[in-house]
């Protein structure tokens, strides 16, 4: 299974500051040093601590990571770009248009646009979690897991 693994995968949504970075998160968690993991966004953001917080929940440090853009991208040869919102998605096909990569677009809820107490929109926040989760294990499985 680990044969069908791309080797560099790079994960964007609109600030780079909630949906990218958990994806990035969660993949590294998932698939460590075998696939090179990155992530961006369309502008530039501030990390949200709501995501500190609920990576924290499962496990996974994103408290050092730095938004950036497509712009700071050092290196554009990726073999899988995931987009997570109608602007990166927009962007990823416009970056991978000279190059041989494959674009997938995964409409991904934009936690922010919750209101209310801080309990809500943490529940908000682990929803997208758990569903990105879900969406990176089925579509890249971990060594020894099957596709189901």
């Amino acid at each position: 299974m680990a044969a069908d693994l791309p080797g560099a995968v790079l994960f964007c949504c609109t600030f780079n500051s909630v949906r990218s970075p958990m994806a990035e998160g969660i993949m590294k968690r998932l698939h460590g040093k075998r696939i090179f993991i990155d992530s961006v966004g369309v502008k530039h953001g501030e990390l949200d601590p709501f995501v500190v917080a609920v990576m924290d929940e499962i496990g996974i440090d994103v408290s050092r990571h730095k938004p950036r853009t497509f712009d700071d991208l050092e290196d554009s040869s990726f073999d899988v770009v995931v987009s997570l919102s109608p602007e990166a998605q927009h962007k990823a096909v416009d970056l991978v248009r000279h190059f041989a990569c494959e674009v997938e677009y995964w409409p991904t809820f934009d936690p922010t646009a919750v209101e209310g107490s801080r309990e809500t929109r943490l529940d908000a926040y682990r929803q997208v979690r758990d569903e990105l989760w879900r969406h990176i294990r089925d579509r890249f499985p971990p060594a020894g897991m099957s596709r189901e």
